[in-house]
């Protein structure tokens, strides 16, 4: 068993967190409000995991593996044993990734003409697909540049991709339901059915309706090495040759000479009409440069057993990723990207539900999973479904926890996937109890359901959920939670200096809790509705029904 020395972090945790910019309370700072016990625990492995000594707990680093040995002790305490042999740890080869940008280079051939593009200004290369190598190929404009067949929607359908690169834009048509949208939108459902179609690259273009945060934060990121799987096997979105995100105040330049300018997409998306598809009278010069760097990383991983002779064979799963993105550009001075709100909170969340679901025996066992990587494309819950410490089909649920965005009171839930399983009913039921309503994703084309841990598990086949503090359409809180994406989300002001609701935090760890044992102790174990197009992944058929094949 993983047992660093106690003394050393609790001393840590004990001890005053002040970021920079922070002032030191004095002794004639006003007295602050006394949080309740609740909340205070809660707190103090934010303030733990999130101040400035954890230089952001980037994957792999050295920061990040004090974070691991910090949950490790925490997960102990609470009674929960490692899930596999005797430590907590569960061990990854991964490879870091940087675009060498001084050997790199991208411009817009037209008409013979070659104009250069700036990287960080105009565009910026994707690290986390593509390869060492040039691409000089046309463009085409295929819309959203999804294939769903279960919606009749194919925006490759009758174009020539052979050789090409395709544009398209963020989003889809709102008649496809958001999660089925999602899954079809991501990275590696994408790129297979490019590569089917015979494509070599893309260009991402933002619709600024749905832009979650500046392009000077995306430009700045673009200089943080991706991550990949050291076994290639794992690697499920690689094939593209080049992969382009394009800055939306620039991509006019792209649409010059063709049929349809940049601006008329924009206005058929944002009133939901159909989006042309065309070839664009342009092509694209690319070389990229890519170095690679040998990673290792761990999930921490422990297990509450079951009281259940029979029903503890069966887990309920609680995640939340434990890593961020470390130190990178700096912005107004400071250069620590914390990681308060993503994901201080949710690990908290986590520990303090296996505080408070110990004593109360469940029957089902339930699985700890403090992931890593999850900053670079899912990777510590892909390895852990992948290879899991106990049989993927005995897992029956997952309830997933990234930034929850405790901002204000907790009177609204936002239960991401809700509508696709039985656990919906039992959010329901618990929410109710707790006095919380809860409320539908309100923005689908930010595509919440996959960008997030639950994928790597609802891939699996596992029904899963996810949360945040939800809100009602045109509210205080509404515009509170859209303005911390702006101004906080993976920047270095996602902070312990923040405003964060910390008894309202508390009580949605009460809900969790309460969630988590209703669906560990029920007799029959969740599954898959009837309609869900999630249900297909569950090749076992052990969740309900006969399996459907995907």
């Amino acid at each position: 068993m993983l047992r660093p020395p106690l003394l050393p972090v609790l001393a840590l945790l004990a001890a005053p967190a002040v970021h920079a910019g922070e002032p030191p309370a004095t002794a004639k700072s006003a007295p602050a409000t006394a949080l309740s016990p609740e909340a205070e625990r809660w707190w103090g492995h934010v303030r733990f995991l999130a101040s400035d000594a954890m230089q952001g707990r980037d994957t792999g680093s050295e920061e990040y593996r004090k974070a691991a040995a910090y949950v490790s002790e925490q997960l102990a305490t609470f009674g929960v044993k490692p899930a596999a042999g005797d430590s907590y740890l569960q061990q990854m080869e991964l490879v870091s990734r940087t675009l060498v940008e001084a050997h790199s280079r991208l411009a817009l051939v037209r008409n013979g003409k070659e104009t250069p593009l700036v990287l960080g200004k105009d565009a910026i290369i994707s690290s986390r697909s593509g390869e060492t190598g040039t691409v000089d190929a046309p463009l085409v404009f295929v819309g959203y540049g999804l294939s769903v067949p279960e919606a009749g929607h194919d925006d490759f359908a009758g174009l020539d991709l052979q050789g090409k690169v395709a544009v398209f834009l963020r989003g889809g048509p709102s008649g496809i339901a958001g999660p089925v949208r999602a899954h079809h939108a991501s990275s590696a459902e994408r790129t297979k059915a490019l590569m089917k179609a015979g494509a070599v690259g893309v260009i991402t273009l933002q619709n600024p309706k749905h832009l979650e945060v500046p392009w000077s934060r995306v430009a700045g990121a673009r200089k943080k090495p991706s991550m990949q799987f050291a076994d290639p096997s794992l690697n499920e979105d690689q094939g593209m040759k080049i992969a382009v995100t394009f800055n939306a105040e620039r991509t006019e330049q792209l649409f010059a000479g063709s049929p349809h300018r940049y601006k008329d997409i924009l206005a058929l998306a944002d009133a939901d009409k159909p989006l042309p598809r065309f070839d664009l009278p342009v092509r694209l010069k690319a070389r990229a440069e890519f170095v690679n760097a040998p990673v290792k990383s761990a999930n921490v991983v422990g297990v509450l057993p079951g009281s259940d002779p029979v029903l503890a064979k069966e887990y309920v799963v609680l995640s939340a990723h434990l890593d961020h993105v470390g130190v990178g550009e700096p912005v107004k001075g400071d250069g620590i990207y914390n990681g308060a709100m993503d994901n201080a909170t949710g690990v908290a969340a986590v520990l303090e539900v296996a505080r408070a679901i110990q004593a109360a025996k469940p029957k089902r066992s339930v699985l700890f999973a403090l992931v890593t990587g999850e900053e670079k494309g899912l990777l510590g819950s892909k390895y852990l479904a992948a290879r899991p410490p106990v049989p993927t089909e005995s897992m029956v649920a997952d309830f997933n926890l990234d930034m929850f965005l405790p901002l204000f009171p907790l009177t609204r839930l936002m239960g991401l996937g809700q509508e696709e399983s039985t656990l919906g009913t039992a959010l329901q039921q618990v929410a109710a109890a707790h006095e919380v309503k809860l409320v539908g994703d309100p923005d689908p084309n930010q595509m919440r359901f996959i960008r997030s841990d639950q994928y790597s598990f609802i891939l699996e086949g596992v029904p899963a959920l996810a949360f945040k503090f939800g809100f009602d359409k045109g509210s205080p809180e509404e515009k509170a939670f859209k303005t911390w994406y702006t101004d906080r989300y993976h920047a270095p002001s996602d902070d312990l200096a923040q405003p964060m609701d910390k008894e309202g935090a508390a009580r949605f760890v009460q809900l969790l809790a309460g969630l988590t044992r209703t669906v560990a102790d029920a007799p029959e174990r969740p599954h898959w509705n009837t309609n869900s197009f999630f249900r297909r992944f569950d090749t076992t058929g052990s969740r309900g029904g006969a399996a459907l094949t995907p």
